[in-house]
């Protein structure tokens, strides 16, 4: 379904990012009061109010980054005009009409787009009365906001159905059985995430810089295949905790584990020329502590052209024993080698993770696995596992029925996994365990017997 574009512009530190959240209706985007923060466009399908449109925010025009990043930040907006049906405008009510502002003003008569002018910052009645300033750019109306607070919110999404009547047509549709598969591409600063998305998007979706830790929020963005709808998520470069500085690092970190978590298959990067070190270990651990599929991207295998692939398979399998079950795929970012493969491999994960065993051979698969290594036991009490059924899939989720549910530790769920994905389809994936205690497995029991 394609929705109208609605893009939100402005110079530095206006509140675009908190207008942004303020109409999605959540923290997506990072707020902090240090000009530059947004470098991306960041982007949300937006259904408020019986209207569907695409939201966009962009990075502050005419800033001067700190990491040399201005041209590529203006290019993203740039990019972003071009796409839109709409455009806000956010100024500043408390500091007034500003050059900056008259500029951006003239650009975007100069593109030829229609423009909401929104005076932010009005957090109340009488701070309206300094955005007068700004009837001098030339618009008929100004809408007053104050994003921090929710003000005038609710009337600028009035005004967003009466710019785009489509919006509303579009948000009566139906909607598609099933939403578009979400890839979160993780991993160390200057991997290449950028780059893989960029080239999946085929546009300079996100910014590519050598510059560590240029992207600082998840950015979404759709794409297609073969005619299917994917959308990847491209995160911030995860740092160790002693090189977490300020709120922005530590929302940046934040933001990319909760876009692990709302992925239905992971991709962790690494390069072909660094070793996999501690940090790479931890942001493995997270995501099988999440319970997600994951696939091992090694990047930049132009760099390291002497090394066989299957070198780098034992090396990870060796350094990263938590996800020896992930496959691994060798790609470059910069020239799409093998990255249709990452795509058809993350596919593969996703499907099965929707897989779900009947109990019967589920529990014909337990029985052999323990037969074969018997739960940990203590002097006086030997662990038994009594039964077992899959509860949910994505993950798969198995629920054992045991005498002493301490007693099936940490590992023997590990081996137990392991046994499970030999036998079963979903021999790529993380598994979940619940282990119940044996009244539970009496009372379970006495149901089938009654049932009987």
């Amino acid at each position: 379904m394609d929705v109208p574009v609605v893009v939100i512009v402005g110079r530095p530190n206006v509140g675009k990012s908190s207008l942004f959240n303020a109409i999605c209706g959540s923290r997506v985007a990072i707020v902090e009061p240090t000009p530059g923060v947004t470098r991306d466009r960041i982007s949300r399908v937006v259904e408020r109010d019986g209207l569907a449109f695409e939201l966009v925010d962009t990075g502050g025009m005419g800033l001067h980054d700190s990491d040399e990043l201005a041209d590529h930040i203006q290019m993203q907006i740039l990019i972003a005009i071009e796409q839109a049906d709409l455009v806000l405008l956010v100024v500043d009510a408390m500091d007034g009409l500003q050059p900056l502002d008259e500029s951006i003003t003239r650009q975007l008569r100069d593109a030829g787009k229609e423009v909401i002018l929104v005076a932010n910052k009005c957090d109340r009645p009488r701070d309206e009365a300094a955005a007068a300033d700004f009837y001098a750019l030339g618009f008929a109306e100004i809408h007053m906001t104050s994003a921090a607070h929710r003000r005038g919110i609710g009337e600028l999404i009035e005004k967003l159905a009466e710019a785009l009547p489509e919006a509303a047509a579009l948000a009566g549709e139906p909607r598609a059985e099933s939403e578009p598969m979400k890839i979160a591409l993780v991993g160390r600063r200057n991997v290449g995430k950028s780059t893989l998305i960029n080239y999946l998007a085929k546009e300079p979706r996100v910014l590519v810089s050598e510059v560590p830790g240029t992207t600082r929020d998840s950015v979404d963005v759709r794409f297609r295949i073969e005619g299917l709808e994917f959308i990847a998520i491209d995160t911030a470069g995860l740092r160790r905790r002693k090189q977490i500085k300020d709120s922005i690092d530590f929302y940046s970190v934040a933001r990319s584990q909760s876009s692990i978590r709302r992925a239905d298959v992971v991709v962790h990067m690494m390069e072909a020329p660094m070793e996999a070190g501690r940090l790479d270990k931890q942001l493995a651990d997270f995501i099988i502590s999440a319970y997600k599929p994951c696939v091992l991207a090694v990047n930049k295998m132009d760099l390291a052209p002497e090394v066989a692939h299957e070198d780098f398979h034992r090396y990870l399998r060796d350094r990263l024993p938590g996800v020896a079950f992930a496959p691994i795929v060798c790609i470059s970012a910069a020239t799409g080698e093998s990255v249709l493969q990452l795509i058809e491999l993350a596919q593969v994960l996703h499907q099965q993770s929707f897989i779900r065993v009947p109990t019967s051979d589920l529990n014909q698969a337990m029985a052999d696995a323990t037969a074969r290594r018997h739960p940990p036991s203590t002097p006086s009490r030997f662990g038994r596992i009594y039964y077992a059924t899959q509860v949910a899939v994505k993950p798969p989720t198995i629920v054992l029925f045991a005498n002493e549910p301490r007693l099936i530790t940490e590992n023997y769920r590990r081996y137990l996994a392991n046994r499970l994905r030999k036998s079963f389809g979903y021999n790529a994936i993380p598994v979940k365990f619940l282990v119940r205690g044996k009244r539970r497995a009496e009372e379970r029991t006495r149901t089938v017997n009654h049932g009987d």
